[in-house]
C-alpha cells in the first residue's frame, strides 16, 4: 500500500508523509498551516464554526460538500480536494459572492461563526439554487450563531440562490477534475506514525484481510462518533481502518423487492432514495443531524456503533431489514434486530464488519411511521426514537412491529405490546390497552436527556399518535419538515 497522503488544495496536489492518523483537519489548518479562519467552537461537530468544504469526483462530476473539520481526520482527505474560507477570495483579493452577500445583508456581528456559515453557503451554491426558506434553514441547521438571530444570514443565502453567481471554482472545475482524476487510481493508503497505524483500503476484500490481521482495529467511517473519542475523550487509537475509500461500500441498488445499501453510503447519499420509498424515514434522516454530519455519517456506521439511541435501527428493524456481515472467512446474513445483543455488545465476530444493509421495499396496504423525540428539533440526540409498521385486514391488526430506541440497552421491539394488538380491532380502546402493556416491554432509565417516566409516557403516547395518524389523517400532528411527504 501507499505511504504518502495525497489531496488537492489551492489547485495543487499536496503530498504528506509521517501523518498522525487521528490529527483533525482543524488542527492541521490552524497549527500547521496558520489558516485560522476555520474556528474551533465545540470540537464535536455540533456548532459548524469549523466547517470546510471537501470536493470529490462522483459519477464523473465534481461534488462539493460541507464537513466539520473538528472531527474529520486529516488522512480521510486522501484523493479529495480541501477548500477553506481563505481559499475563496479572488486573485485580486476581492470577496467571494457569498461573502459579498453576507456583507450586503449585515449577516455578521462578532464574526466567530461567519467562516462556517460562508463555507456551508459556498457548498450549497455549488450544489443547488433552491431559495425556499425551509430548504435554506435545513442547509444552515448545522451552523450556530449567538449574535444575529439568523435572519440576515438566511437572507444572504436566499440572495445567492436567486442570483446564481459563478466563481473561480466554476471556472477551474475542469482543471480540478483532472487533478482529482490523477489521484483516483492510487492504491490504498497505509500510514505509520509514532507506533500507530492508519489503513484506507480500496476494496472490501482488502478490508477483510486487514481486519483479519488487525482484529482490534477501530473501523472509521464518518468519524461522527469516533472523532469525539479523540477530541473529547483524548483517546489514542492504535490502529484505524478507514472504509470511506471502498467503492463497493458506497453503492445502492434496488433488486428483487429490496433496497441494497452499502455500509459506506452516507445519510446525504441515501436520503432521497430512502425517502422515495419511505417518506417518513426521509424526515427522520433530515432530523438525525446537520448537513455536515449527514455528508459524512453513514447508515452502516450508525448500525455498527450499536448505540441504544441510534436513530436508524428502530425504523430498519420494524421494516425487517437484514445485515450482511463479512470477514476473511466469508459472508453472513442476519436480521438486523438480532445484531444487537445487549448494551455495548453486537453480534460481530472477530475480524468481521458490516458490509451491506438490505431494506425491503414497501408492501401494499401497510403503514410505516417513525418519530424522534429530542430536546432540540434539529440535530440533537434522541431521548426516544420510535417506529411502527402496521398491516390491517378488515380493520383488524393483521401484523404489527413496534421498536424503540432509548428505552433499553439496545434498540428493542415491544413484543408484548405487539401481541396485545395482534388480531384486535385497530381502535382507540385496543391501543390504550396496549399502551399499558408497554410497561412490561421496557424499564427505561433516567439520564441527562430524559427521565424514565418521561420516556415511558412518550413511548406510550407515540403509539397513540401513530393510531391517530392512521385513522384521522386530517388531524395535524406534525411539525412537517422538508424530508416528509407523508403528512404535507
Amino acid at each position: 500500500m501507499r505511504q504518502t497522503l495525497r489531496f488537492v488544495h489551492r489547485g495543487e496536489i499536496v503530498e504528506m508523509e509521517d501523518v498522525d492518523p487521528t490529527k483533525t483537519v482543524l488542527n492541521f489548518l490552524r497549527y500547521e498551516q496558520a489558516l485560522t479562519g476555520t474556528k474551533e467552537g465545540c470540537a464535536e461537530g455540533d456548532c459548524g464554526a469549523c466547517s470546510v468544504v471537501v470536493g470529490e469526483i462522483v459519477e464523473g462530476d465534481l461534488r462539493y460538500q460541507a464537513v466539520n473539520a473538528c472531527i474529520q481526520f486529516l488522512p480521510t482527505l486522501d484523493g479529495k480536494e480541501l477548500i477553506t474560507v481563505e481559499d475563496l477570495k479572488s486573485e485580486d483579493g476581492g470577496l467571494h459572492p457569498v461573502q459579498e452577500a453576507m456583507v450586503a445583508r449585515h449577516g455578521t456581528q462578532c464574526g466567530f461563526c461567519t467562516p462556517g456559515f460562508v463555507m456551508s453557503m459556498f457548498a450549497e451554491m455549488h450544489s443547488s439554487d433552491n431559495p425556499d426558506r425551509g430548504h435554506i434553514d435545513n442547509v444552515l441547521a448545522g451552523n450556530l450563531c449567538r449574535c444575529t438571530g439568523y435572519g440576515p444570514i438566511i437572507q444572504a443565502a436566499q440572495d445567492i440562490a436567486a442570483d446564481k453567481p459563478r466563481d473561480k471554482f466554476h471556472e477551474q472545475s475542469t482543471a480540478t477534475l483532472e487533478l482529482l482524476a490523477r489521484l483516483e487510481n492510487d492504491p490504498g493508503l497505509h500510514l505509520s506514525f509514532d507506533g500507530r497505524q492508519y489503513f484506507a483500503p480500496k476494496t472490501s476484500a482488502d478490508l477483510a484481510e486487514i481486519l483479519g490481521k488487525n482484529p482490534e482495529a477501530t473501523i472509521l467511517a464518518g468519524a461522527t462518533d469516533v472523532g469525539l473519542w479523540v477530541t473529547k475523550l483524548h483517546r489514542e487509537l492504535a490502529t484505524v481502518v478507514y472504509v470511506g475509500q471502498i467503492a463497493e461500500l458506497k453503492t445502492m441498488s434496488v433488486d428483487e423487492g429490496e433496497l441494497s445499501i452499502g455500509a459506506g453510503v452516507t445519510y446525504s447519499e441515501a436520503w432521497a432514495t430512502i425517502a422515495s420509498h419511505y417518506p417518513d424515514f426521509g424526515e427522520l434522516i433530515r432530523r438525525i443531524a446537520s448537513t455536515q454530519i449527514r455528508n459524512t455519517g453513514t447508515i452502516g456506521g450508525n448500525i455498527a456503533n450499536g448505540s441504544p439511541i441510534g436513530d436508524t435501527p428502530p425504523a430498519l428493524i420494524v421494516l425487517n431489514a437484514r445485515l450482511r456481515l463479512r470477514s476473511a472467512e466469508g459472508f453472513r446474513d442476519i436480521p438486523l434486530e438480532d445484531f444487537f445483543i445487549e448494551y455495548g455488545k453486537q453480534d460481530l465476530r472477530t475480524g468481521e464488519f458490516v458490509e451491506r444493509l438490505f431494506l425491503p421495499l414497501p408492501e401494499k396496504d401497510t403503514r410505516f411511521s417513525t418519530y424522534k423525540i429530542s430536546k432540540r428539533f434539529d440535530q440533537d440526540i434522541s431521548a426516544v426514537c420510535a417506529a411502527f409498521h402496521l398491516s390491517l385486514n378488515d380493520n383488524k391488526v393483521d401484523g404489527i412491529r413496534i421498536c424503540y430506541g432509548g428505552m433499553a440497552g439496545t434498540p428493542l421491539r415491544a413484543k408484548k405490546t405487539e401481541a396485545a394488538l395482534l388480531g384486535q380491532d385497530w381502535s382507540l380502546d385496543a391501543v390504550e390497552r396496549a399502551m399499558r402493556t408497554m410497561t412490561e416491554d421496557y424499564q427505561p432509565m433516567s439520564d441527562m436527556r430524559a427521565s424514565k417516566d418521561y420516556r415511558m409516557m412518550s413511548a406510550q403516547n407515540l403509539l397513540k399518535k401513530f393510531f391517530i395518524e392512521t385513522t384521522a389523517p386530517d388531524v395535524n400532528t406534525r411539525i412537517v419538515g422538508e424530508g416528509s411527504l407523508a403528512y404535507a
